[in-house]
């Protein structure tokens, strides 16, 4: 019976390409059968998909690379169980973000098959579990010769959809924001509906200052922002395991990242906040993004120019609005700010992914996804 299940979740969730073909593949992505159809291209540091179909919609896609090495990750998954989306916002090198994104679905995948295809809050926080214990392994294996890959971390925010049921399941501070009809009155509100574990929210400083009684410096303040141990700004994380397990968080590390006094707890965790959402009519659509897009765009903002323009395109609009906003912010012209190489851009902005999931209620309502199968990865040359 098992057996039979995971061969039913592997044709449904199956990855699509030529054979040997990575999904991850070097300036674009792999797609499966027609629901991938759209226009897709590179503009300088922006990869996009302007539009596709997905099991329960549309969807637009689009990344710019702002660092040296790409840190954000991200992936859709569709089939006829649902749909699986996960942005991974990496920090400290890219390592932590393309292992989350080569592993997390695929753990999900086995554990919901040992859960007979059900999908609950639990069987999302053994995905997680299991993908954080993967990558501690990782670490581990290789401690004498890349040290370093323990302070590399992930940010990750998951969005499920199945059974009409919508799942978020976040790490760190990427963000899905809902855009809900308002009646018949044409407004769309905006609805995060994602937990952030940034120490620069109140709300996290107060969890960790209640987890460590008794160290006074879990949280501090430096040049205006709230970092945890005066180090990380995320408080959850996949990876980061120099905060988890004192066994790395010692030399050869760089000294920045080393603890002057003993951990006697894990500081920081991989513990996702989860929230389950019934999807209902007037939910009209859905914008995943790393935290570069949020931190130049409200999600109203963001919520107003997807509502306001054609779904095509919709992602990598996105994406160019915050980059009109960094280059406003800096007193230059959105022109000579695309000039601006990688690494050097950094200076000016994040790493940027956007996905955005438009929702076909008519699909929705019959409890039966399109019937083809979506897998993707948004890449662009490392």
């Amino acid at each position: 019976m098992l057996q039979a299940l995971m061969n039913f979740l592997s044709l449904c969730w199956k990855p699509v390409g030529h054979a040997g073909e990575r999904l991850d593949s070097v300036g674009g992505s792999v797609v499966t059968g027609s629901l991938g159809a759209g226009r897709d291209g590179k503009d300088g540091l922006l990869w996009f998909r302007d539009i596709g179909k997905y099991a329960w919609g549309d969807f637009s896609m689009a990344v710019v690379q702002a660092n040296q090495v790409l840190e954000d990750q991200s992936q859709i998954e569709s089939g006829a169980f649902g749909t699986f989306v996960g942005v991974y916002d990496g920090h400290g090198g890219p390592e932590a973000a393309r292992y989350v994104c080569d592993n997390l679905f695929r753990n999900f995948q086995a554990i919901s098959a040992e859960a007979q295809g059900v999908v609950t809050t639990e069987t999302i926080e053994r995905a997680f579990s299991r993908t954080e214990e993967g990558f501690t392994a990782l670490v581990s294996e290789l401690w004498s010769s890349r040290p370093n890959m323990a302070t590399v971390g992930s940010c990750c925010l998951v969005g499920l959809i199945c059974q009409r049921t919508l799942f978020v399941a976040s790490l760190g501070d990427s963000r899905v924001v809902l855009g809900k009809k308002v009646g018949n009155t044409g407004v769309v509100a905006a609805i995060q509906l994602s937990t952030e574990h940034n120490a620069n929210v109140e709300e996290i400083r107060h969890e960790l200052r209640e987890l460590h009684p008794n160290d006074p410096q879990i949280v501090v303040l430096k040049h205006g922002v709230w970092r945890v141990k005066g180090i990380i700004q995320v408080s959850r994380s996949i990876g980061d395991v120099y905060m988890k397990h004192a066994q790395y968080n010692r030399e050869p590390i760089n000294a920045k990242f080393r603890l002057p006094e003993p951990m006697n707890m894990p500081i920081l965790t991989a513990n996702p906040t989860i929230l389950s959402h019934p999807l209902h009519p007037n939910d009209s659509f859905l914008i995943f993004a790393s935290d570069g897009l949020w931190e130049h765009l409200s999600n109203e903002k963001a919520v107003e120019i997807v509502h306001k323009h054609p779904r095509a395109g919709s992602a990598k609009r996105l994406v160019k609005a915050a980059l009109q906003e960094a280059a406003r912010k800096r007193e230059m012209r959105y022109s000579d700010l695309r000039k601006i190489d990688k690494k050097v851009r950094r200076h000016f902005h994040d790493d940027i992914t956007v996905i955005v999931l438009f929702l076909n209620h008519d699909i929705i309502s019959r409890g039966v996804p399109q019937d083809h199968q979506l897998s993707i990865r948004s890449a662009l040359d490392h």
